[in-house]
């Protein structure tokens, strides 16, 4: 890896591994062709910095799992994905995102779409290290029709200690582990160390994505010193622990323009001009030029001097 950790510590605190880096470096890790899972859901603190980041890069022939949102939209609108994996695609307050409708209906992109629960299925089975969970996520519908390879499976419990004979008639969905070569989620606080702390209402699946992947990063609006995450908040939100993850990138406003509670909530008069961008190529030139074809501080500057025209 392009980053170097290294230990950290004081007197109070034993050492740990500084897992500080930048979202450039996260960016110099990845490779075309990979599979990246993206956390958050929907336009709910999806990591837009590093989203952002993969648009300005050589990166292409991804192929992305997401419970998606404007995540998928803007890697399709660029040319950096090959195939989507993903439940749905929307912006929550704009039910879909119309960058991901074009990319569909355009034929540039290719999918795999997957009930909810199998895709948490999935993830967990990859997170596991086991090939495929049982689900009865997906049976009664089209999901079986539209993914042909996948497979049902019946209990293997039919006699002994652990039979029940209601389980002799019953048919569940084999959903295969969704293996990542790199899964990046963003988090209210992460500490130096790598654990990341969520302090909205949902911390989502993030934890699976980061199981479920080779390479782990997390990008947060703030790191605090290690053993300080007690102080901005719960401790129970802290649900990505340092095993899950390899690095960690302090980028304020680092999921604008989807929703990071209690940070800040979703940009809509932003996401408006997002989707509307997808009207037509010159709006769509000029979203690019105005926003994506920057930094990560241009943009956020971009975006400051965008809402104190409105």
């Amino acid at each position: 890896m392009r980053w170097c950790a290294t230990l950290v510590g004081t007197a109070e605190r034993p050492a740990v591994t500084d897992k500080r880096t930048t979202l450039e470096d996260m960016v110099t890790e990845l490779r075309s062709g990979m599979t990246i899972g993206i956390g958050g859901w929907g336009s709910r603190r999806k990591p837009m910095a590093v989203v952002r980041a993969i648009c300005r890069s050589d990166l292409t022939d991804l192929t992305v799992v997401s419970y998606g949102g404007p995540d998928v939209g803007l890697l399709c609108a660029t040319g950096k994905v090959r195939r989507v994996v993903c439940g749905f695609v929307t912006l929550d307050s704009i039910v879909l995102d119309p960058h991901w409708r074009a990319a569909r209906q355009g034929g540039t992109v290719s999918l795999t779409e997957l009930d909810e629960g199998m895709f948490y299925a999935g993830l967990q089975a990859a997170a596991w290290r086991v090939p495929f969970l049982p689900t009865r996520a997906g049976l009664g519908s089209d999901v079986l029709v539209v993914n042909p390879d996948l497979r049902t499976v019946r209990s293997p419990y039919l006699d002994g200690p652990f039979a029940d004979p209601e389980d002799a008639d019953v048919e569940l969905v084999a959903a295969p582990a969704l293996r990542l070569d790199a899964a990046i989620v963003h988090a209210n606080r992460a500490d130096v160390a790598g654990n990341a702390q969520f302090l909205g209402p949902d911390p989502f699946f993030d934890e699976l994505f980061l199981g479920a992947a080779r390479l782990r990063m997390v990008t947060t609006e703030r790191v605090v010193e290690n053993g300080s995450l007690g102080e901005e908040g719960p401790l129970a939100g802290v649900k990505v622990h340092r095993l899950l993850t390899d690095a960690v990138a302090e980028t304020p406003g680092g999921a604008h323009f989807t929703a990071c509670p209690p940070d800040y909530g979703r940009d809509e008069a932003f996401q408006k001009e997002y989707a509307t961008s997808a009207s037509d190529p010159d709006a769509w030139s000029a979203f690019r030029s105005r926003y994506l074809d920057l930094d990560e501080d241009g943009y956020q500057a971009a975006v400051r001097a965008a809402g104190d025209r409105r």
